[in-house]
């Protein structure tokens, strides 16, 4: 295990008008998982590739433990890596597709056996030892790659989208994998998706990127609660948070909010920060879950649409002009064409500057 640092790191492809990475600084604790998440083109896996050594950084520095490595080869940085598409070799059973970097290191061949059959029993793959990739399910290849890099035994495992050629159920089963993998090696892992669900459930810290640039980051419940963005906001969480424009209106000292025909006081913890913008408008982002169907009614809204996903209704509808959905108990949802009234819980709105895009 070792701490990683990347300091000041740029990258800047020829003949392109923008940086990829500009200036990015990050700090990753021996043995935690961090995950890199992000739109396509954020810059998240030219991160994991120049922390790799697979592509060259244009400024700046990379540390893994006390060596500097961005001018390193990748074989010499002690990392080891789990592609989307497996990289197996097609020719190899799974114990020579695992054997085959420690075979080239020159270590003894007890050692490589004693690892490959250690990693196999851990990952629940011995019996697969002696087939090949091609009759393996996806589940299994990944698995297999999972366990080409455990014998390696290296400081930092990377993972670049591992999870995105499986179906639904088997990355659910993977996640899981992957976690308990890690609590059981405790090893320092970076790991690059698009998908915040892996992010939420997999990572000790998320670190969301957007255009080259750390947007926040934090647990995974930090940035659901209390997100420093409107883009991290809208990125963190399904179904997405719902954004609408608000009036913020004194009355003497209490600002309240103008919304939907709806007026709402303030959170306690926002009445000084929103005196600043008293007469201007902003917007408010309500999780579908902190729309209420039970209390006081605040706003009655036409269903476009209703969906019931077991334990809860997802309810559409249209607020100044803007889609919407609330996440409701089946037993409290309105039916399609019906008027449903909502109540809104207060204290969960998150608030943002509408020029900045920043949370007030």
């Amino acid at each position: 295990m070792a701490d990683v640092s990347l300091k000041n790191v740029g990258k800047t492809y020829e003949n392109a008008s923008t940086n990829t990475i500009e200036n990015l600084n990050l700090d990753i604790r021996s043995g935690e998982f961090v995950v890199l998440v992000g739109p396509s083109g954020c810059g998240k896996s030219t991160t994991l590739r120049m922390l790799a050594g697979l592509e060259e950084l244009t400024d700046g520095e990379i540390w893994i433990g006390d060596r500097r490595v961005d001018e390193l080869e990748p074989r010499d940085r002690n990392i080891a890596m789990v592609f989307q598409n497996y990289a197996l070799y097609p020719h190899m059973t799974v114990a020579q597709n695992m054997s085959f970097g420690l075979k080239l290191s020159g270590m003894e061949k007890a050692e490589i056996r004693r690892r490959v059959e250690e990693a196999a029993k851990v990952l629940d793959i011995s019996a697969l030892l002696e087939r090949r990739p091609k009759q393996l399910s996806g589940g299994q290849r990944q698995r297999v790659a999972m366990g080409r890099a455990m014998v390696r035994d290296p400081a930092v495992f990377l993972f670049d989208e591992p999870l995105s050629n499986l179906d639904a159920k088997l990355r659910g089963q993977m996640r899981a994998e992957i976690r308990r993998l890690h609590k059981r090696l405790k090893a320092t892992t970076v790991y690059v998706t698009h998908d915040q669900v892996e992010a939420m459930t997999l990572a000790d810290r998320v670190v969301v990127l957007n255009k080259g640039l750390i947007e926040q980051q934090g647990t995974p419940q930090e940035l659901y609660e209390r997100p420093a963005t409107r883009f991290v906001a809208g990125f963190i969480g399904s179904p997405t948070m719902n954004f609408l424009p608000a009036d913020v209106v004194m009355h003497g000292e209490t600002p309240t909010l103008t919304f939907a025909g709806a007026t709402v006081t303030a959170p306690a913890d926002k009445v000084e920060a929103l005196k600043a913008f008293a007469g201007r408008r902003i917007e408010i982002g309500l999780r579908p879950e902190h729309f209420l169907a039970d209390g006081t009614t605040e706003i009655s809204v036409f269903v476009d649409m209703a969906e019931l996903l077991g334990p809860t209704t997802l309810v559409h509808f249209t607020l100044e002009g803007v889609s919407c959905s609330a996440m409701l108990p089946p037993e409290h949802a309105a039916a399609e064409g019906r008027t449903q009234s909502l109540r809104i819980a207060r204290d969960r709105m998150s608030l943002f500057d509408p020029d900045t895009g920043r949370a007030i």
